[in-house]
């Protein structure tokens, strides 16, 4: 959008206090997106905070065959998806470190989220790579490798029940200046 399209469809200039966004900066045309975020916010100190997350943890019997569908899955991810797997180190943020910080990130945390096998299932079959991949007419979750994590599935912490699925996540935060 240009700066008219942002005042007429979203907000007026000077006018937002944060603007969020979650795992989707390395879609954007950056420097397009920071202008437009720098105009949209107020001045000073309007706050933009950007996060990804990577991939997730389970635990010793899971984790080695997620290592392994990932690792297959990678010819099928867009390329914008190394700028995750870099937990955002590598984007542009031109923005002044908030109060209380000394740069603006990435600051890493984790999130957990209580998950039983099919919810798994679910969450790999929410991946980009493995849409692109059945679009190609490629399954990467052959029985063979459903199978797989449902063996580890069982045979690790927690058994057939619910697991805590731990997701890395990297934030980076900072705000605007005088401008």
């Amino acid at each position: 959008m240009s700066i008219a399209e942002v005042e007429q469809k979203l907000t007026p200039k000077s006018s937002l206090d944060l603007v969020t966004i979650a795992q989707a900066l390395h879609w954007f045309d950056l420097p397009n997106f920071y202008e437009q975020v720098k105009w949209a916010l107020k001045k000073p100190n309007g706050i933009v905070a950007a996060w990804c997350y990577t991939l997730p943890r389970i635990d010793s019997s899971v984790d080695p065959v997620l290592d392994r569908c990932y690792s297959d899955s990678h010819p099928y991810w867009d390329p914008a998806r190394k700028l995750v797997e870099g937990e955002y180190r590598g984007i542009d943020f031109p923005f002044e470190p908030v109060d209380g910080t000394d740069d603006t990130g990435p600051f890493r945390f984790v999130t957990e989220r209580s998950m039983d096998f099919e919810e798994f299932l679910m969450y790999l079959k929410s991946w980009s790579a493995y849409q692109t991949a059945k679009d190609k007419g490629v399954e990467l979750l052959e029985d063979h490798v459903v199978e797989g994590f449902k063996g580890a599935w069982k045979s690790g912490e927690g058994g057939d029940g619910r697991k805590a699925v731990k997701f890395p996540v990297f934030l980076r935060i900072g705000k605007v200046g005088e401008i």
